[in-house]
């Protein structure tokens, strides 16, 4: 039952790569330890492009984070087992597209015990399907934020993640080179299979 008085706050971070969604977690996050409340912030260990224990931005912004399996009991453990739930104020997840479906009744619960729950994650695949837990998360948050990127081809405000390839592989981790962010015109689900081999030996070349 949430308690009257410290009532939790789901703030669920959204859009496409390059949109600046860890860039907003982790400003959110810092605003928070500037007003001494106590942060615990984690990170699937699927991704560790940038930084091993720390989110870290396409800009280059960090914060410190526990990484984890993105499994929901995974987590769990981590803030319930030492007890750290109990001097916890905020909670902070990024990429949480990768996380199970159990992550949704936990994310209630932290809410329920009063904490502010901040997820940062990819909103759609590159294939332009609703990724993972992310839109049931939106659903149940009191407050959305969805960003937009530029396109690659155009310059206009982009909320799709283009994938350079031809990998229908669901989670391919990677960034610049990789993936491009795209606006609805510019957007192709699958690349040709020519345009992405050339894509793939200029990489090589590089």
């Amino acid at each position: 039952m949430i308690d009257p008085c410290h009532p939790g706050i789901l703030e669920v971070v959204v859009g496409p790569m390059f949109s600046g969604k860890s860039e907003e977690l982790i400003r959110r996050l810092k605003r928070a330890r500037i007003a001494r409340q106590r942060v615990a912030c984690f990170k699937p260990d699927i991704d560790l492009r940038y930084h091993r224990t720390h989110i870290a931005s396409h800009s280059e912004q960090t914060h410190e984070a526990a990484v984890v399996t993105p499994n929901a009991e995974r987590l769990r453990e981590a803030l319930f087992s030492t007890r750290q739930i109990d001097e916890v104020e905020v909670v902070g997840v990024d990429e949480v597209q990768f996380f199970d479906e159990g992550i949704l009744p936990l994310t209630m619960e932290l809410v329920a015990l009063g904490k502010r729950v901040i997820m940062a994650g990819l909103d759609t695949t590159f294939t332009a399907e609703p990724f993972g837990p992310v839109p049931n998360l939106m659903a149940l948050a009191d407050k959305v934020t969805k960003l937009s990127a530029v396109c690659m081809v155009c310059g206009q405000p982009a909320i799709h993640t283009q994938r350079l390839g031809h990998s229908q592989e669901l989670v391919v981790v990677g960034a610049a080179g990789l993936y491009e962010a795209r606006c609805r015109m510019h957007f192709h689900p699958y690349v040709e299979e020519g345009v992405a081999e050339q894509l793939e030996l200029s990489v090589v070349k590089d």
